[in-house]
């Protein structure tokens, strides 16, 4: 931008030059004309000059500088997505240009359908409103539900904090002492559940898929908080979890230690070393001769557990915001100030990048009629 004085010597130039055009005559009132003129296209030049610097100042203030940005998490307060949200969003704003303040908002409802259906179809594609549901409520999709107003190969993901397997426990003194004896049962186990989505509901249609198990899901519990209560006061006798979150908090980890339930089945080909007593759906896809097509349902809705803890954004955010979500996402996942207190609370950061995310999705989407078809018979409610 030029000075004041760097303008009026460019003026006093032209009036020198005036007076050798003309020598010693000055023409009445054509000096003073010339000079208006050129004082005028001066001050224009620059408030030009001075309107662009502005402009360009205000095009490098980076976009999240001064903004709130919003988790919206799709189970009550408490459990083990809420626990991850607040434990990101105390890291991950000082990685975005601008260092944006976040919190976390719950939103629970029918196994984080309807936090999914608001990021989806409501909240603003401006990169300031993150989702982070279950990982299992790309099954609500796949079973056709008409509460599911997402698509799910439409969202931009930005990545996953966990890999998780999911598992189905019993009180210790229910009738059941295996998975079994719910094989054989006339009457089966009520267990809690929040929705079409969760672990519990999702592994007891795959264990009823593969080899029979059936279980009478009692659906509508805003978050595992609450059917842990449901559980305690004889409501319901079972339920199930991703295996971190039992592992990572009350009441479970007292469960656990006062022997209050019992294991019944897990969801990883390998027996995790913290629930050996447990066998896996692939053990008992094996030891019941489960159907090649059975099979392949449940691979389909086992695909989740590679995708637990992950975050999207609405479809149509500008992609370099989503370049930045995903760049701070990265290094959250690997700040040392993270994965100490991760520890601290039991959680094994194994992080997955969005782009990675956003090929699994379109796999596991990508599933044949007949796969479809009886993933829809299951997940009828």
């Amino acid at each position: 931008m030029k000075s004041r004085s760097g303008i009026f010597k460019r003026f006093k130039g032209f009036r020198v030059q005036g007076f050798k055009n003309r020598g010693s005559r000055i023409e009445n009132g054509g000096w003073r004309r010339n000079a208006i003129f050129y004082l005028r296209s001066s001050i224009l030049a620059l408030l030009i000059s001075l309107s662009f610097d502005l402009s360009s100042a205000s095009a490098q203030e980076p976009f999240y500088k001064g903004k709130t940005i919003r988790i919206v998490v799709g189970l009550s307060a408490g459990g083990g997505y809420d626990r991850a949200a607040r434990l990101i969003s105390r890291y991950m704003g000082k990685y975005i240009p601008g260092n944006p303040d976040m919190i976390v908002q719950n939103m629970p409802g029918a196994g984080a359908v309807i936090a999914t259906n608001y990021v989806f179809g409501v909240a603003k594609p401006d990169g300031l409103t993150l989702l982070m549901p279950h990982n299992n409520v790309y099954l609500n999709q796949l079973a056709g539900h008409p509460e599911a107003k997402f698509d799910l190969l439409k969202f931009q993901w930005i990545g996953a904090a966990e890999k998780d397997d999911m598992m189905v426990f019993m009180r210790s003194d229910a009738p059941y002492k295996s998975i079994g004896d719910v094989v054989r049962a006339k009457e089966p186990p009520k267990c809690g559940s929040t929705g079409a989505g969760s672990s519990d509901y999702v592994m007891s249609r795959i264990l009823e898929e593969t080899i029979g198990a059936k279980i009478n899901n009692v659906v509508g519990y805003p978050g595992s908080s609450e059917i842990a209560l449901a559980v305690e006061r004889g409501e319901v006798i079972c339920m199930g979890l991703t295996v971190s979150t039992f592992f990572t908090r009350q009441p479970f980890l007292s469960w656990q230690k006062k022997g209050f339930v019992r294991f019944l089945a897990q969801s990883g080909r390998n027996r995790d070393p913290r629930v050996t007593d447990a066998p896996t759906v692939y053990e008992l896809m094996k030891e019941y001769k489960t159907a090649p097509t059975s099979r392949r349902v449940a691979e389909a809705m086992l695909a989740g557990g590679e995708w637990a803890r992950s975050m999207l954004v609405s479809p149509g955010t500008p992609p370099d915001r989503i370049k930045i979500l995903r760049d701070a996402h990265d290094k959250t996942m690997k700040d040392p100030e993270l994965i100490a207190e991760a520890k601290k609370g039991r959680v094994d950061i194994k992080s997955t990048t969005g782009e990675e995310l956003q090929g699994m999705a379109k796999e596991a989407m990508e599933q044949p009629p007949e796969v479809i078809e009886q993933i829809k018979k299951l997940f009828v409610q």
